[in-house]
């Protein structure tokens, strides 16, 4: 789960979809958020898309101030550094209770407490004091603070990415736009339809998607090695390899990112019952074997 982790390693490519109609040249942004590529493309006149791009380039700045583990001065650094941070920002904090959402809801399977077992085999050190570090549930979260344990750390970069895909969308809409296509590692659509392909480490492109106002996230655990691990760690200390490569749509980008980073190593009952758990809000779950075989669990 460290900031270059996953999507990034993929074939995934997204376009516009050949049946729509003629539109003005699109205002079209590349650069990197939070280690990762990105890009923004956005339909609508230049006395619109500009002041848009603007301000969702602004937004995406305040997100990396909060969430990058490439800055040392980020809150979740700061937090790492010295096991508490006082008076949050209210996204890092709306930021943490989805993650115990998503802790919740994948029976533990997502828990950004593994920083220290990620760095432990990062670094070839022995994993084993790392490990006993895990536990989403030894952190104390509360308005005027957040507090770690002793030695845990946190990387929240198997959800960050769709929460700023989700905040810049929202800022979009803010400024009257009615078409564009985030793409910060995760990709949150504002109108549509937009085709996206999502390809696998071994086997590339496979198949391709549709968004129209909703969002999908890919995560594939070999796209990163650590040393013989997948760079996505199971909490619970399973080393199965079930999927290749496992895709989420959903309504929110940050609750797509975080199901694809914990349902990579869930056995296909475990994605029938999670997605029936989580409601309209996740509409589709694809996953894709290492032999090629793709499994689809859809509401």
């Amino acid at each position: 789960m460290s900031a270059l982790t996953r999507r990034r390693f993929l074939a995934v490519t997204a376009f516009a979809a050949l049946a729509q109609p003629a539109l003005a040249a699109p205002a079209d942004w590349q650069g990197v958020v939070m280690g990762a590529d990105a890009r923004l493309t956005l339909h609508g006149p230049p006395r619109q898309t500009g002041p848009a791009l603007t301000a969702a380039l602004a937004r995406m700045q305040q997100i990396e101030d909060l969430f990058s583990l490439y800055r040392p001065n980020s809150a979740v650094s700061q937090l790492n550094a010295t096991g508490r941070l006082d008076d949050p920002d209210p996204d890092f904090l709306a930021l943490l209770r989805l993650a115990g959402d998503v802790h919740a809801l994948t029976e533990g399977r997502f828990d950004p407490t593994v920083q220290p077992l990620w760095r432990a085999l990062a670094e070839r050190r022995d994993p084993g004091p790392a490990r006993a570090l895990i536990g989403w549930d030894r952190l104390e979260i509360a308005p005027d603070r957040v507090q770690l344990a002793p030695g845990q750390a946190l990387t929240l970069n198997g959800i960050a990415q769709g929460f700023a895909a989700d905040a810049v969308r929202e800022v979009l809409a803010q400024h009257g736009l009615t078409r564009a296509l985030v793409d910060l590692g995760e990709f949150a659509a504002l109108g549509g339809p937009w085709r996206v392909g999502v390809g696998d480490p071994g086997l590339g492109l496979v198949l391709d998607r549709s968004l129209s106002g909703n969002a999908i996230a890919t995560s594939s655990p070999t796209a990163m090695m650590l040393g013989s691990a997948p760079h996505i760690l199971d909490p619970t200390g399973k080393t199965d390899q079930l999927w290749s490569t496992l895709s989420v749509e959903a309504d929110s980008a940050a609750l797509a990112d975080g199901l694809s980073t914990a349902l990579c190593l869930a056995d296909r009952a475990a994605l029938a019952a999670i997605l029936h758990r989580a409601g309209p809000a996740v509409t589709r779950i694809t996953a894709i074997a290492p032999n090629g075989d793709l499994i689809s669990e859809a509401t």
